[in-house]
């Protein structure tokens, strides 16, 4: 075991469950134990709960460069344990060591952002139209804030929750995903160690009856904020609505649709096209699902896409070197073995891979399938993993109707250089980004969908207004 017992971070310091209760972090690389972290009981809750609202107390009136230079010391103590954060998500997620440097910097530039955005938000003077009052829009802490967090970007989906709040002056529970808690428990003894303000940051994971209801049902969090499933955030949204009205920020999960016209450059489009699916082994929620591929180059674009699967290769370790990495839990291989056979059932062809990797770890071959109806009940799933569901295509309008055809809506991408075409889509696709001819994501970028793929949005200034109250100020003026 690596890592060894880590506590929960509740009221500024490091605890044992009050029920004493641990769990393991499995690593999905070996299957061997990485770390023991305590695991809450419902009393953990309730602390993190009550000492969350103490800290937003506080930490809402502190001076703006106060808070600042805390988070500054936050960043700074992250940046310092870079190397331990890698290892930590290498290990809890079986992430290559390349892939776990978006994790580490998602998480520091997010801190930097927010610090540098907020101090841009001033009051806005809305004009009184008969010139009796003066009235102004001022920007105040919104309260405290519950995040659900994901498996598969341990220290992004963290950081894109904690940048915003701890700038707009909100306190933070964090509640990572008992498949990857560890990045999340080290920045729980980082916070500790610098004497970051006492329940301002909350750390905890758990049992759902014991944690996540609670959370939800409390009337303590003004805001509930997650990336994860769309079934997932009905869930909390239900629970959360029971005993008072909150905001919702959710990132749910999609079902991009990857559309390559004749005159594209095909190249640029199997490279990212394969690049999207190996990546993190797929488990990206704007990785493409369905490759929509005009069937006059669909032969090509699947020789090019074969022989990128077929020289990836898989492993788990810094040493090693690999493209790609396990998938993040047994879970997840089962699903994909369900998706193929669903697959096969509905007439798919199997090009390549499709196989789980028989070794210690959940490993599962890059995959993919040619999908002959173009209706098939399989396209609705979001695959989550290394499957690459390829579905020719003849006319824009065929293809317009294809892609919009599922309840999701969070990325898309076009691949073409008939600029006609490019702005047809990207005001025809019923999704929250639309990406043309590449992929480009950071910080200062809104990230967030449509339909069933979420409320709100994470990244860019947009994503503070969800943290932030909107109070409208009137002033009579004299009367002259």
């Amino acid at each position: 075991m690596i890592f060894g017992y880590k506590k929960l971070y509740l009221d500024g310091n490091l605890v044992d469950a009050s029920n004493n209760k641990q769990f393991e972090v499995i690593c999905p690389g070996n299957e061997k134990v990485t770390a023991t972290i305590a695991w809450a009981s419902k009393e953990d809750t309730e602390l993190a709960l009550t000492s969350a609202q103490s800290g937003f107390e506080s930490w809402s009136v502190l001076p703006l460069q106060e808070r600042l230079d805390w988070i500054d010391k936050l960043r700074n103590k992250i940046i310092e344990n870079s190397d331990l954060l890698r290892t930590s998500i290498l290990h809890e997620m079986g992430k290559t060591w390349e892939g776990s440097e978006e994790d580490l910097t998602s998480i520091i530039n997010s801190l930097q952002y927010y610090s540098e955005e907020i101090k841009k938000r001033t009051d806005t003077p809305i004009p009184d139209k008969e010139g009796t009052h003066q009235h102004y829009i001022k920007s105040q802490p919104l309260g405290v804030v519950v995040a659900f967090l994901a498996y598969n970007f341990p220290l992004l989906n963290l950081g894109f929750k904690l940048g915003p709040a701890l700038a707009a002056g909100c306190s933070i529970i964090l509640k990572p995903s008992e498949f990857s808690p560890l990045s999340a428990y080290l920045i729980g003894e980082m916070a500790a160690e610098i004497n970051f303000p006492k329940g301002v940051i909350n750390v905890l994971c758990g049992d759902v009856h014991e944690v996540g209801i609670p959370l939800c049902e409390s009337t303590i969090p003004k805001l509930i904020t997650m990336i994860g499933s769309t079934e997932t955030a009905q869930k909390l949204i239900e629970q959360s609505t029971k005993t008072s009205i909150k905001r919702f920020s959710m990132e749910c999960g999609g079902n991009a649709p990857f559309i390559v016209f004749p005159d594209a450059d095909l190249e640029a489009a199997v490279n990212l096209g394969a690049a999207l699916k190996t990546g993190n082994t797929g488990q990206i929620c704007v990785a493409p699902n369905r490759y929509f591929i005009h069937e006059s180059i669909i032969d090509d674009f699947i020789a090019g896409m074969t022989k990128k699967f077929e020289n990836t290769s898989i492993g788990f370790g810094r040493e090693n070197k690999p493209d790609m990495g396990p998938l993040a839990n047994k879970q997840s291989v089962t699903k994909m073995e369900s998706i193929l056979q669903q697959a096969d059932n509905q007439g798919a062809e199997l090009i390549t891979g499709g196989q789980s990797i028989d070794r210690p770890g959940y490993y599962f071959q890059p995959t993919i399938l040619k999908i002959n109806d173009q209706h098939a009940e399989i396209l609705q799933t979001e695959v989550f993993g290394p499957i690459a569901m390829i579905v020719p295509f003849s006319t824009k309008e065929e293809v317009i109707k294809l892609a919009n055809n599922t309840h999701a809506g969070l990325a898309s991408y076009v691949f073409s250089k008939d600029e006609a075409t490019l702005a047809y889509f990207s005001d025809k696709l019923e999704f929250g980004e639309v990406q043309l001819n590449g992929v480009k994501y950071d910080i200062y970028l809104p990230h967030g969908g449509v339909k069933n793929s979420g409320i709100g949005v994470d990244c860019s200034t947009f994503a503070l207004d969800d943290y932030l109250i909107r109070k409208r100020v009137s002033k009579a003026l004299p009367v002259t």
